[in-house]
């Protein structure tokens, strides 16, 4: 796991779509290009007339990630960071698991809750005791350094937070990404926007109709100004539109239908990579690389291309939504935080035992719609 170089130094702000969607962009790019290319000659498809002994090539590598056949588990992270704050520690603001059971033909897609109470375990490199708290801290906590109060790593964060699901969930995680803020709405325009089925009324706090930032101010939200709504339908998203739709919380529903709304995004944007075929379009995969820049900070003990290529197959259809209830605890008026019901955690405990299409069988109103 590692963040290199200059990368530990970039600061992180808040991507409203959490990172599976880098990792899928990726692996469908890179996944068609690798694909696409012809194949080496070898003795059945050398020419007539040579010389087996001559001209026959050797038998062509395996490609990468050949040996990868699951199961697979990709934890992405979407961080807030505020960067007019001096040393403000990341917070993972939208945490996501994507799960494939082993022979890498479908996956299931879940979000567990910023403000779940969970075990967050000791990190020595922090200075981190370990304690009982959200899950959301467990980035913050562990990007602490010793000594360097203003420079916090996102990098150990990553690895806490990674640490603290694997033990909640009881899944071994394999590889993982955050995506910044910059490269994310570049990345939906280079492919042209996305079309969504938006579920319900969407008024933003954040943006304007116009796509300009709302000024802070004693309104609603501490924002004034006119707002961007995103009305019940099918609806074409460009990047700003996109990032700015799936951040909205205050909505019915709260943090768990802004997890509904980053799964829906996800896959259409699988989609959309899908339909456009950009590997026979050299110029367009350039486009989207680009779009990407430093904005992937991608953690794996595999080269990401061996998992793209890997994945390569997966398609929007394969990738089954999950929505974990879940239920606000405290004490008295004192809000503590969220925890899954039994109906959630018993899903987590039958997708380790393979038995996930089943248990949704049973609970179909976990399956979250495209």
């Amino acid at each position: 796991m590692m963040f290199g170089g200059d990368r530990r130094r970039l600061t992180l702000v808040l991507a409203g779509l959490a990172t599976i969607a880098v990792i899928a962009v990726i692996g469908v790019v890179v996944t068609r290009t690798v694909g696409d290319e012809p194949p080496t000659p070898t003795a059945a498809t050398a020419s007539p007339s040579a010389s087996p002994s001559a001209s026959a090539s050797p038998s062509p590598s395996p490609p990468p990630g050949a040996d990868i056949t699951g199961p697979l588990n990709l934890l992405l992270v979407g961080v807030d960071t505020r960067v007019s704050v001096p040393g403000w520690e990341p917070h993972a603001d939208a945490v996501l698991v994507l799960h494939v059971p082993a022979g890498l033909s479908k996956a299931y897609l879940f979000s567990l809750p910023r403000d779940l109470v969970v075990e967050i375990p000791a990190y020595k490199p922090a200075g981190y005791r370990g304690g009982r708290t959200k899950l959301t801290h467990a980035m913050s906590y562990g990007s602490r350094v010793p000594g360097r109060p203003k420079q916090p790593d996102p990098a150990q964060g990553y690895e806490l937070l990674r640490r603290t699901v694997s033990d909640y969930t009881g899944l071994r995680i394999d590889a993982g990404a955050v995506l910044t803020f910059g490269g994310f709405d570049e990345l939906v325009d280079s492919l042209g926007g996305v079309d969504i089925h938006v579920d319900q009324r969407v008024v933003s706090r954040h943006r304007q109709p116009d796509g300009k930032h709302r000024k802070p101010g004693p309104g609603v939200g501490g924002y004034v100004g006119p707002q961007m709504v995103y009305e019940p339908g099918k609806q074409h998203l460009n990047g700003w539109q996109a990032l700015d739709y799936a951040r909205q919380r205050y909505l019915p529903g709260g943090d768990y239908t802004r997890q509904r709304h980053h799964q829906q995004l996800i896959r259409a944007l699988i989609g959309k990579i899908m339909d456009q075929d950009l590997a026979r379009q050299p110029e367009r995969v350039e486009q989207v690389v680009a779009a990407l820049g430093d904005a992937l900070l991608y953690v794996g003990g595999r080269r990401i291309v061996d998992f793209a290529y890997a994945l390569g197959t997966l398609s929007p259809q394969a990738i089954t939504l999950v929505g974990l209830p879940g239920a606000s605890v405290g004490r008295g008026n004192a809000y503590r935080g969220e925890e899954l019901t039994s109906v959630g955690r018993r899903f987590l405990t039958e997708l380790r035992a393979g038995k996930a299409d089943a248990y949704l069988a049973e609970h179909p109103k976990l399956t979250v719609p495209s």
